[in-house]
């Protein structure tokens, strides 16, 4: 890709090119390790700016860019949005013609610099490597590169085969972008990309105008009491209503649509041209609230969405965090609002039995869904746990602006439950004043001394603090006060494997 360019070149060219002042966090150092052809790994969260990273270099050399993207939709609009800019660019894929083709292949080779959009299954046709081979490229970008991964949450089959990307061209410098990655996903990218000594960069997890929310709730009612409250207060903007099922995101939308709200759903089940209108129709306003599965999202950027609620705890982090994300792009706050059950977890519980991945495979799945578990039973503050688990390379020990830091928050979700002819109990508000009331001077003190015990040790060994111990947990361990080995065995949260690292630091702190 040439010598590397100089800081300033690097500005102009942005503001030239793309008619944009200055980067987002991390864009700049992303570029620089392209820029220095150097193998790159970027983490950076949806609409965190990680398309700039490739196609500002690509304007910088000679030659073709490849792109890998896994959605013709997402090809569609970035090329357009290229063009618009005068940036010459193209994509092939097989809802083109034969003149639409060939147009795309008549521009490239009249073209000094080109971006050129394919699938990850268009590399495995037969005559695309010796095409590729003929070629002068300067850049593979590969965008969702978690697909490559199995231990990832959307591992797809065809992303396996892009390592023949590099030993067509070894010497071609590869970017693999994502916007969610644990250690482990981004070592088996590293992996199976065939990346070698790639600089790193984990940046934009902290999205400081969302506000996160979690609710347990013991019966459905109570997870519509929140969501309908979540809704009353979000006046503007658009809303996604995340759904576990098919099932869910039909009753959803029948339910809104009796109130008389502009609703739509959207899942796997509809054929393609129905899913296309929806999510024009949502494009373009005509639907302002979705309610969806996550088949819904990859590509998808509103800026305006001012609340991403999920009605079904998802499996892992890493989908829920991505879905998340979708919430306030313009950088207005937003609210996350999860609401989540036991059966949530019986409902993922069942997709990991049902699935036909390897044990190795299912093993990783049930430790992610622990994981998201612990994480909605809550710790010291969400978005710090969020920055640690995805091992951003910014940290904070509290953000002021989550259920955890702030429960009295204007910001947050309160259910309103009218008392049915049954007389169901309203579930009393959870937050955290109600929580200390209900502990004794002496069970607080032993709450605040684990606390301070857990996370000093998570931020020892870089962990989330829900990852050591839920707040659940804690809240079991005070009012159990166990004293031996078997009484720990009694505490929800603690296996044999967790007793055997913390068994005695946890009756010495409960009974030093």
């Amino acid at each position: 890709m040439g010598e590397a360019i100089e800081e300033k070149s690097i500005d102009s060219q942005l503001q030239k090119i793309f008619n944009m002042s200055s980067f987002r966090l991390g864009q700049k150092e992303i570029i620089e390790s392209v820029m220095s052809q150097k193998d790159v790994l970027a983490v950076m969260p949806t609409g965190g700016g990680k398309s700039l990273c490739y196609q500002l270099p690509a304007m910088m050399s000679d030659g073709i860019t490849i792109v890998i993207s896994p959605l013709v939709a997402l090809m569609n609009d970035q090329v357009a949005n290229l063009q618009k800019m005068g940036v010459p660019a193209g994509a092939i894929h097989s809802g083109l013609s034969v003149d639409e083709k060939k147009r795309v292949f008549q521009e490239m080779a009249t073209s000094e610099r080109f971006l050129l959009y394919v699938s990850p299954e268009r590399v495995q046709k037969a005559g695309f490597a010796p095409w590729l081979a003929q070629q002068k490229i300067n850049l593979f970008a590969i965008d969702e590169a978690h697909c490559v991964s199995q231990w990832g949450h959307d591992f797809r089959t065809e992303y396996g085969q892009l390592s023949l990307l590099r030993k067509i061209k070894p010497d071609t410098p590869m970017i693999g972008l994502t916007a969610t990655a644990t250690p482990l996903v981004k070592r088996d990218i590293i992996t199976q990309l065939g990346l070698t000594e790639p600089d790193e960069h984990v940046y934009g997890f902290y999205r400081p105008n969302l506000y996160y929310q979690v609710e347990f709730c013991d019966h459905e009612s109570e997870k519509e009491a929140f969501v309908l409250s979540a809704l009353e207060k979000t006046k503007q903007g658009r809303i996604i209503i995340y759904c576990g099922t098919r099932k869910k995101t039909e009753e959803w939308s029948d339910l809104l649509l009796s109130r008389g709200e502009s609703v739509g759903f959207y899942h796997a089940g509809l054929g393609a041209s129905e899913r296309q209108q929806i999510e024009q129709d949502y494009r373009e306003g005509k639907i302002r609230i979705l309610a969806a599965t996550n088949a819904f999202g990859m590509g998808v950027d509103h800026p305006d969405v001012r609340l991403v609620a999920h009605i079904q705890m998802p499996g892992n982090i890493e989908s829920y965090y991505q879905e998340i994300g979708r919430a306030g792009r313009d950088g207005q706050p937003s609210t996350c609002l999860l609401t989540y059950s036991k059966k949530d977890k019986g409902l993922q519980s069942f997709f990991i039995t049902q699935s036909d991945a390897s044990k190795q495979i299912k093993v990783q799945r049930w430790s992610a869904l622990n994981a998201m578990v612990q994480y909605a039973e809550g710790s010291e503050c969400r978005h710090a746990d969020i920055l640690t688990y995805f091992k951003d390379q910014k940290r904070i020990d509290k953000c002021g602006h989550c259920d955890s830091c702030d429960p009295r928050s204007d910001r947050r979700v309160l259910a309103t439950i009218k008392v049915a002819a049954t007389k169901k109990k309203a579930r009393k508000k959870k937050d955290e004043a109600l929580f200390v009331a209900q502990l004794s001077d002496e069970q607080q003190w032993r709450i605040d001394t684990l606390r301070d015990w857990r996370k000093e040790y998570a931020k020892e060994n870089d962990i989330p603090a829900f990852m050591v111990f839920s707040d659940k947990t804690l809240r079991d361990l005070v009012l159990r006060a166990p004293k031996t080995t078997d009484e720990l065995a009694r505490v929800y949260g603690l296996g044999e494997k967790k007793i055997g690292v913390f068994g005695e630091t946890l009756i010495n702190k409960l009974h030093p």
